[in-house]
């Protein structure tokens, strides 16, 4: 028997419980389902991205683990501002977003989320989890090194977690236009902070602490570094035009609009858009923005959580609570626990 078909016959027997939360899979036990069945009731998938999942069904549980990563790090890095991500995660929008626009916030949401796909996949074959991979064949047990140290232990299959994220990520972008162009640059970018941002680990091996031999193996950052890697490429991002060629007329690439040099590409590091942002202050279906009405914010920040700005000037409403809690307790012999009670008013406030 193959072993894509061991693949598919071990994974057609899934998931008791398949159900969608957020957009991510919830997998639970194992009952007889048909893989083609899993697939189809993955919402918002491209039909090259239900062909890959129907060939790959082990894949398919690290793909949606990665989206969940990716988009649980947006949120997180965004959370004290306007735009906060929590527009993303919606049925529409498990792998695409077109809601947002061609702004900078998706392309920072495609960015991340590719690169929480790289992510999982690269982790799931460490771990052994994925039938076509396993640790890094390149860098074998006792190789040595131009440096004189030598490879050990299990280093993570970064080529491949890009390898497959690529074709995922990538398959639903068929259009030939400026948005379908940004999408698979910001694509590259996520899996390249992905990349440039492993880890290589080593240790010493020797009598009393000498590094006699040392041997090194490649990790994964925490997944934390990348975000913080991408979101500085956020705040760098670039706006880009298409560059028009050929009797069709249809853009065959992207160039700064604001360079000195005419056709001047962007960086494959570079976050880039299309579209200028919406102010995020009303809700706006169109464009994604939920506005910030109802939204916390601090009274006495100057930055984007700080309420002249997350209100957008309508000023905010002032809640006052009062906490009540056990304080100052003491045991007493024998055998009892005193405790004073403490309270503190507190204020909250949330845009109007």
């Amino acid at each position: 028997m193959g072993l894509r078909r061991h693949s598919r016959i071990m994974l057609a027997v899934v998931f008791l419980t398949y159900f969608v939360y957020g957009n991510f899979l919830a997998l639970s036990s194992v009952v007889a389902l048909g893989a083609n069945i899993i697939c189809n009731k993955i919402p918002g998938l491209a039909p090259r991205q239900r062909l890959i999942c129907r060939s790959r069904p082990d894949a398919i549980v690290a793909i949606g683990e990665g989206a969940k990563l990716g988009q649980a790090e947006c949120r997180f890095q965004f959370q004290n501002f306007r735009w906060n991500c929590t527009n993303v995660g919606s049925e529409l929008s498990m792998f695409g977003y077109e809601r947002l626009g061609g702004s900078k916030e998706a392309a920072f949401i495609y960015a991340i989320t590719s690169a929480g796909v790289t992510y999982a996949i690269t982790q799931a074959c460490s771990l052994g989890n994925l039938s076509n991979c396993g640790c890094d064949q390149d860098k074998r047990d006792g190789q040595i090194t131009d440096d004189g140290w030598r490879w050990g232990g299990c280093s993570a299959d970064i080529r491949y977690g890009l390898k497959l994220a690529r074709k995922f990520m990538d398959a639903r972008e068929i259009a030939k236009n400026a948005r379908s162009l940004m999408n698979l640059h910001n694509n590259r970018a996520g899996r390249k902070a992905v990349k440039v941002n492993m880890s290589t680990d080593c240790k010493c091996h020797g009598v009393s602490g000498s590094c006699t031999v040392k041997t090194c193996w490649t990790t994964l950052p925490p997944f934390r570094r990348i975000g913080d890697a991408l979101r500085k490429r956020y705040r760098k991002s670039k706006f880009v035009v298409p560059y028009l060629g050929g009797r069709s007329r249809r853009p065959i690439s992207l160039v700064l609009k604001r360079s000195k040099r005419p056709h001047r590409k962007p960086r494959r590091s570079h976050l880039i858009y299309v579209e200028k942002s919406p102010n995020y202050c009303d809700y706006d279906e169109a464009t994604g923005s939920l506005g910030t009405v109802g939204r916390s914010c601090n009274r006495t920040s100057q930055g984007p959580d700080g309420c002249d700005l997350m209100c957008c000037g309508r000023g905010y409403n002032t809640h006052q609570y009062t906490r009540v809690w056990q304080c100052s307790c003491k045991f007493h012999w024998c055998c009892y626990v005193e405790c004073l009670r403490c309270s503190e008013r507190t204020e909250q406030y949330t845009c109007k």
